[in-house]
């Protein structure tokens, strides 16, 4: 009989996936502290004026709740996980005409981390301890 020297599939632990999900939350906050800052670019999307008071909340929103992550509350989970759900729907739907905002570099920049938060908090979030 030939041995295998495959190990079985071993799924993160809570604190390793924690880990990952205050690291997307922080790199949402960086990617939108880079895009008020004019850093990156938005796909030619005119910016009105005070809008980057906006991007600059979204930052800290994310960058608090990266910190909030860590505390290990379910319901903060769940809460986070349903905010940003909402913050990706209604990017792409107030922008799914218009493929240079989404592709554009502040677009990747703060949809991925955003998307990569979203399977992390669900993750979490129906796991068990």
């Amino acid at each position: 009989m030939i041995a295998s020297s495959h190990r079985p599939i071993t799924w993160p632990t809570v604190a390793t996936t924690v880990r990952w999900a205050v690291a997307f939350a922080w790199l949402a906050a960086l990617a939108y502290l880079l895009l008020a800052l004019d850093v990156l670019g938005a796909g030619g999307l005119e910016a009105d004026e005070g809008s980057a008071s906006v991007v600059f909340v979204a930052a800290g929103c994310y960058a608090v709740g990266g910190l909030l992550i860590v505390l290990r509350r379910r319901w903060l989970w769940i809460a986070g996980a349903v905010m940003n759900a909402l913050v990706l729907l209604m990017f792409f739907s107030v922008y799914a005409e218009r493929p240079s905002i989404l592709l554009s570099s502040g677009g990747l920049a703060t949809k991925v981390p955003q998307i990569l938060l979203a399977l992390a908090l669900l993750t979490l979030a129906v796991r068990r301890r």
